[in-house]
């Protein structure tokens, strides 16, 4: 299983099937936390984005709120993903805190994500 973003009425929807995917998605080094999202549809800085995320085998979805901090072009140098990360909410600190709980051991492992 994969990380796939659909836009849906301007929704993005992510899945994050497994802790692998998470840890590349994870941006522990953005204020609040962060996620990137493949994506080939152009998002300026700043903009706020919400987007329903399902979370390994959680049954339900999870809404998140955030606002674009980075932004990997198409055609990145380094065969990079095309996408957006953004900057959780400060509401989402029990979202950050789950993350954090399933990526527990993993994050500083100096593996290469989607970001860094």
């Amino acid at each position: 299983m994969s990380i796939v973003p659909r836009i849906s009425h301007g929704i993005l929807s992510l899945v994050i099937g497994n802790k692998e995917e998470l840890l590349k998605a994870y941006m522990p080094f953005i204020n609040n936390g962060g996620l990137f999202i493949p994506t080939t549809r152009s998002y300026q800085l700043g903009e706020e984005v919400f987007m329903l995320m399902t979370l390994m085998d959680e049954a339900d979805k999870i809404p998140v709120t955030g606002r674009v901090v980075w932004v990997t072009p198409k055609a990145a140098q380094g065969g990079r993903k095309p996408g957006i990360g953004i900057q959780l909410s400060s509401d989402d600190a029990q979202l950050v805190r789950k993350l954090e709980t399933y990526l527990a051991g993993a994050l500083g492992s100096g593996r290469r994500t989607n970001t860094l």
